[in-house]
């Protein structure tokens, strides 16, 4: 197996955390490299690859052949533009989620990645774990019966005005960072785009949504979901058909906000419950990433399914 050499653009605390030790623990590949203008920054990531390459500046890192793939965990507002640095300099592109900060930034970089002829996606990492796949199945089996309803919830709390989450300017606010995740992972499990914005509401704070409230029609079903990013941490997903209701708990963050979990539950007051432990799905989505690369395998989350999200998420923001 070809060992795909990766570097990373930004040392961020969700590449320290996540995504660096995912890279780092994966089959297949290794971190070698990372980009930083304060070395003090590369110093953790020395713990679990300590013969990282540090480059003071993110220019000297794509230069370097050795590398093949680059992670981008850069401010939301910085995606597109270094991927597509990234792309011209022959390098395949595995960026954070949201990938642009409208649909015309992702139509440009569908346009660098088809002349650099580079695998490029969105970082969306819970399409690689078993319990969204599995919801995927059950769905498309009629698990539910017909799906008339699905509702989703995704919550945290973060009032720190430094975070970048709480800045205007570099793409922060609720929508943005998880958003992402209560539109895409519908999306995903249905296969079906929605048809028309019922409202979108939100409440705003120098131009950052701290509150969206949201609800869609798709073909077969109606949709309503809010985000907070000033609100107590709350994440789940319901699929609500005229034969049962299937729940996902701890559908985005498994194995940190909760256990994921799938639960069928039915008029007859039965439940079955699916459980998925111990599982990383950052090195399911590295890995994932990795066939791709070497086998021309499919992968799960295109550019393509990535302008969906944002298509939804621009009618959200039109709206508000």
């Amino acid at each position: 197996m070809a060992v795909i050499r990766w570097g990373i653009l930004g040392a961020s605390n969700f590449a320290l955390d996540k995504m660096g030790p995912a890279i780092h623990a994966a089959k297949g590949a290794k971190l070698v490299a990372l980009a930083t203008s304060n070395p003090d920054k590369a110093v953790p990531f020395a713990a679990f690859a300590p013969d990282l390459q540090v480059y003071t500046n993110y220019e000297a890192l794509l230069a370097d052949p050795d590398i093949g793939a680059v992670y981008i965990p850069l401010p939301n507002h910085m995606h597109v533009d270094w991927s597509i640095k990234a792309l011209e300099a022959g390098k395949a592109v595995l960026c954070e989620k949201p990938i642009g900060m409208d649909v015309a930034e992702i139509d440009r970089l569908i346009a660098a990645r088809d002349a650099a002829g580079l695998l490029c996606a969105e970082a969306f990492m819970i399409v690689h774990h078993p319990q969204w796949q599995r919801a995927k199945s059950l769905l498309a089996e009629g698990a539910v019966g017909n799906l008339r309803h699905v509702n989703a919830a995704f919550s945290f709390f973060n009032d720190d005005v430094s975070n970048i989450r709480n800045q205007a300017a570099a793409g922060g606010g609720g929508l943005r960072d998880i958003g992402v995740y209560v539109m895409g992972s519908v999306r995903y499990a249905t296969g079906q785009e929605p048809a028309q914005l019922d409202y979108a509401r939100a409440e705003m704070d120098n131009g950052v949504d701290l509150f969206a409230d949201m609800g869609f029609s798709f073909p077969d079903f109606t949709y309503q979901a809010f985000t907070s990013i000033r609100m107590a941490p709350r994440q789940e997903v319901h699929f609500h058909g005229d034969q049962a209701v299937m729940s996902l708990t701890c559908p985005f963050n498994a194995g940190v906000f909760d256990q994921a979990e799938i639960r069928i539950s039915r008029p007859d007051m039965s439940v079955l419950i699916e459980r998925f432990p111990r599982l990383n799905h950052y090195v399911e989505q590295v890995e994932a990433f990795g066939h791709a690369l070497r086998d021309g395998a499919p992968y799960a989350w295109t550019l393509e399914d990535a302008r969906g999200t944002q298509a939804m998420m621009d009618q959200v923001f039109a709206a508000i």
